[in-house]
């Protein structure tokens, strides 16, 4: 048997991708990634840029709530220490104390004893409960003392409600109390009321309540051994006396106090001393409100930069908060929902939502919270309160005796709101764009083919037997050349690009150096009536006194030279600052602070910057022996802001606060830096300042201050 013939074996051809894939493969490669490096570039940099700017802004929303609240004690404690000194209360101390000793020779009838017990029995013991919300044993709470259950008939079960209360000035029982109280009740009421003070008690050396401004239930018990002896009042007077403390007040933090039906209360305790010696305490309720309105801004929160989301709070201790919700001020349903999701008790959110408050009842177990309680200060990106994740900013507030921590917080999804935006417009622009390079690709590819095709074809003609085929495929000189050719257009268009961008840029620094960049975008935009205006903005207008006389030895010329430097190093102020320069002429130099970048610290920022650029002067003065001094205008107000012309556009401010700036400045009888009456009243007490006369303006008369300048102390 003879083999078999065997065929040679050859060998497998691999699968591969034709030229035409590849290069359109590559090409949607290069396209893609390209794509999204620039998109993670932008996401992780927006991102970047936007917690900076947030974090910045919850800081100064902090760091402004806790300046005011600890300004807000600290003029309380003032206040206190100041009246316990003085001889209204010293007087009404020693006349209460005796007066309070003589109810103990005064009881009550029986039948007044009665109506005393049924006061308790049907209205104080039912309100208490309802508060509680769980039975009361009123007996705990009746008053036993003869002037305790004499003071509260009179006073206390006899009144309505507390403003009924704190109206009457002698209940007619004819008693020597009643004749001190009307002596000196109007005076504690005064005090009370005009401070927001939720009451003034004046307690004596026994530890008696002899007087309160709302003759609450608390009117002459006893704080060492009576109902009220385990409450933060209590605390805080014996801390008081047993510490001899004249010139300091005890500060306590929020309780329930039974009195006032189990509202929330917090004390200051001040010793009331007659030429050193200790003769009672002045005790005032804390102004609950006056705290509210301090870390809400008065509910303006968006308008003192905390957004759509944005709150400030206060915490204590124990967890809870201490000033009110912005969420449940502004949507009661929505804050029940979301704390019941975060695991708040039902009961607790029952009650802050009927209640309106969440003092002493919101628990707040944030990490910014833990940390500010333990005396740290920082910013972090974490859950808030209520669950949602947010930028918070917390430090601890500095009031002794509290233990608060303020923290200020916006949530994350308003911050990052843009680059959000961003991501999802990346998306579909690089969607659009892949397709259309995929069909660029498939055409660029079958162009870049088509030669091979053509010398397939040859090569295919040949092997069918073929002789007289040719194949025009180039020659490297004429590739040669169309690249040379190529390349010399190529350079040709950069360098005109180059040149054209140039332009642009110098024709852009032009424009920006004319108008700010805002308005200086609609006029691009072609927009050619342009005005804005702008509610609380700060104005300066100011003039070198003396440059006149100094340029006058120097050709002009030179002159001009030494006001274009002086004029460069104002503008460069002005940047540090945060000012907007208007315009700038030979005769004054116009700025506002406010208007681009709403500014809380606006007022602040330009009387600063006055101060900076007087430095400025006085230091060329040293350098050049000249006497160049500044006078300066400053207003606060509304002004208006725009493009004045058609063919010579010109961009200025105008308005009542430009105004009064330019009289200000021009109505100095000296060089100095001059402020009008708004602007001392926004800036307080930063600066020193003296009163320097008025001026007449259409709304009336404006008083002006003449500001210190900085070199002027040195």
């Amino acid at each position: 048997m003879t083999d078999a013939p065997t065929r040679p074996l050859l060998p497998r051809r691999r699968a591969a991708w034709s030229i035409q894939s590849l290069l359109l493969v590559m090409l949607l490669l290069v396209s893609v990634t390209s794509n999204v490096v620039i998109g993670f570039i932008g996401y992780t940099g927006g991102t970047d840029s936007l917690r900076d700017a947030v974090t910045e802004r919850v800081v100064e929303a902090r760091d402004s709530r806790a300046r005011a609240l600890t300004e807000l004690f600290a003029t309380i404690e003032n206040s206190m220490l100041v009246n316990a000194r003085g001889a209204s209360v010293i007087g009404a101390m020693g006349d209460f104390t005796r007066a309070f000793g003589e109810l103990d020779d005064s009881a009550l009838e029986p039948e007044q004893s009665a109506a005393l017990d049924a006061y308790y029995r049907d209205g104080f013991g039912p309100a208490l409960a309802a508060a509680l919300d769980e039975p009361v044993d009123v007996s705990a709470f009746l008053p036993e003392g003869t002037a305790e259950r004499y003071l509260q008939y009179w006073y206390t079960a006899s009144a309505d409600d507390f403003a009924e209360a704190i109206a009457v000035d002698d209940a007619g029982d004819g008693s020597t109390w009643s004749a001190v109280n009307a002596e000196y009740h109007a005076y504690f009421q005064r005090m009370t009321q005009l401070l927001d003070y939720q009451d003034t008690l004046l307690i004596d050396l026994d530890g008696d309540v002899v007087y309160s401004a709302y003759k609450g239930v608390d009117l002459g018990t006893n704080l060492l051994d009576g109902p009220y002896r385990l409450t933060n009042l209590a605390d805080a007077y014996r801390q008081a006396i047993s510490g001899r403390l004249l010139d300091s007040v005890v500060f306590t933090d929020f309780e329930t106090y039974r009195p006032s039906l189990d509202t929330p209360a917090a004390w200051g305790v001040a010793l009331i001393s007659d030429g050193g010696e200790v003769i009672g305490a002045l005790a005032v309720e804390m102004p609950i409100q006056r705290i509210a309105d301090v870390m809400t801004s008065g509910g303006a929160w968006a308008e003192s930069g905390l957004g759509e989301t944005g709150e400030a709070y206060l915490v204590g201790g124990d967890g809870l908060m201490r000033s009110p919700s912005r969420v449940l001020m502004e949507d009661p349903a929505g804050f029940a929902e979301r704390a019941a999701a975060v695991g708040v008790d039902p009961a607790t959110v029952e009650r802050e939502v009927s209640s309106g408050a969440t003092l002493l009842l919101q628990p707040v177990t944030t990490l910014a919270a833990e940390r500010a309680l333990r005396g740290e200060t920082g910013s972090v990106v974490a859950p808030g309160y209520l669950g949602e994740e947010t930028i918070a900013a917390y430090a601890p507030l500095g009031v002794e005796d509290l233990g608060w921590a303020v923290v200020a917080e916006v949530a994350s999804q308003e911050a990052f709101a843009p680059v959000t935006d961003f991501t999802t417009r990346l998306i579909i622009s690089s969607a659009i764009l892949v397709l259309i390079i995929s069909v660029l690709s498939l055409v660029i590819a079958q162009v870049l083919v088509r030669p091979l095709k053509r010398l397939r074809t040859a090569a295919e003609r040949i092997a069918a037997g073929e002789t007289d085929v040719e194949v025009d495929v180039g020659t490297t000189d004429e590739l040669s050349s169309l690249a040379a050719a190529f390349n010399d257009m190529s350079r040709s268009l950069r360098i005109k690009a180059d040149l054209l961008e140039q332009q642009e840029k110098e024709n852009e620094r032009l424009l920006l150096s004319l108008m700010p960049e805002a308005v200086a975008k609609r006029y691009r935009e072609g927009d050619r009536t342009i005005a804005q205006d702008h509610q609380e903005a700060a104005v300066l207008f100011a003039d070198i006194v003396g440059f006149e006389d100094f340029g006058a030895t120097m050709d002009s010329e030179h002159a001009l030279e030494v006001l274009n430097e002086i004029v460069k190093n104002f503008d460069e102020a002005a940047e540090r600052f945060g000012i907007e320069r208007v315009r700038t002429t030979r005769q004054g130099y116009l700025a506002s602070c406010g208007m681009s970048v709403p500014r809380i610290d606006a007022t602040r920022r330009v009387v600063e910057f006055a101060q900076a650029i007087d430095a400025i002067l006085h230091r060329f003065n040293g350098q050049h022996g000249s006497e160049l001094r500044l006078r300066a205008g400053i207003d606060l107000g509304q002004v208006t802001s725009g493009l004045v012309g058609l063919s010579h556009v010109t961009y200025d401010l105008w308005g009542d606060a430009v105004n009064l700036a330019f009289r200000v400045q021009s109505a100095g009888s000296e060089p100095g830096i001059y402020i009008t009456e708004r602007v001392m009243t926004r800036v307080g007490d930063a600066f020193a300042a003296e009163p320097a006369g008025e001026v007449t303006t259409r709304t009336g008369v404006q008083r002006v201050w003449r500001v210190e300048s900085d070199h002027a102390r040195v």
